[in-house]
């Protein structure tokens, strides 16, 4: 079987499709497999969108340490990923971009083990190349006429951004909520929007599409991003092999390289 990674989906079908992946690439399995995990099963992972990139990398590289096996993701909300894995959507492996949310899954008894944090992540303020309207603060979202998106509540991002704004004592109305950090940044990406509040790395990852400008209350809304095998995990050797290829010297450089920090 070729190892590959899949970017999954979002949604209501992101179920159906691990479902569907996880079927048919245990299918291909068989007596000569090599994969290290113990099995030809796939390592289905389920992780935060603002991990889109890193874990893309980070799955190419573990599926070449572990020969015939495969890693699928679906990347969405961490909110949405934890109610659907609490809805029992069959996943090997959970990566949270914030506490709370994998709190939701531990709480409801669908871990294997404590959660292990492997990287922080802080807001910045994404603008359009240049900066054109000249924000230099979060007090300057608020300038009349000025169209911001930021993450719903419930998302990490948004739970971030209530904070920093909080600590900053500024009362922003958005335009837009979005139920994850992509969202927030495409709102941006696509000129609805003047600015977005994302995390540092979503736009390290725009590369040259979108500016950040830092802002100091950001030290007050860094969220620890962390993974956990799931209770219910279809293939946990496999699942345990991916969460300390997470936490091994290579996975770290490539989340440093995008912006992460140490946890």
């Amino acid at each position: 079987m070729a190892a590959r990674v899949r970017r999954g989906v979002r949604g209501p079908v992101a179920v159906a499709v691990a479902v569907a992946l996880t079927v048919a690439l245990a299918a291909c399995g068989g007596p000569d497999d090599r994969s290290g995990s113990g099995s030809g099963d796939p390592v289905v992972v389920f992780a935060a969108a603002s991990l889109t990139e890193s874990f893309t990398r980070i799955g190419r590289d573990f599926e070449a340490a572990h020969p015939g096996t495969a890693v699928v993701f679906t990347f969405a909300g961490s909110a949405t990923l934890a109610a659907q894995i609490n809805q029992g959507a069959p996943a090997d492996v959970f990566a949270s971009a914030a506490p709370a949310n994998m709190a939701a899954v531990t709480d409801a008894g669908n871990a294997a083990g404590a959660p292990v944090t492997f990287a922080r992540n802080r807001l910045v303020i994404a603008v359009p190349p240049g900066n054109p309207h000249r924000v230099g603060s979060l007090a300057d979202l608020t300038r009349p006429g000025t169209k911001v998106a930021v993450c719903a509540a419930q998302v990490p991002c948004g739970a971030a951004a209530r904070t920093a704004l909080d600590t900053a004592g500024v009362a922003l109305t958005p335009v837009s909520l979005e139920q994850d950090v992509k969202g927030a940044l495409s709102k941006l990406t696509l000129g609805e929007v003047d600015a977005a509040l994302v995390y540092r790395t979503d736009v390290n990852a725009a590369d040259a599409t979108v500016d950040a400008v830092e802002f100091a209350e950001a030290t007050a809304a860094v969220n620890d991003c962390s993974l956990v095998v799931l209770a219910d995990a279809p293939n946990p050797a496999g699942a345990r092999a991916f969460v300390d290829h997470v936490r091994s010297p290579s996975a770290a450089a490539v989340l440093a390289e995008a912006g992460f920090g140490q946890p």
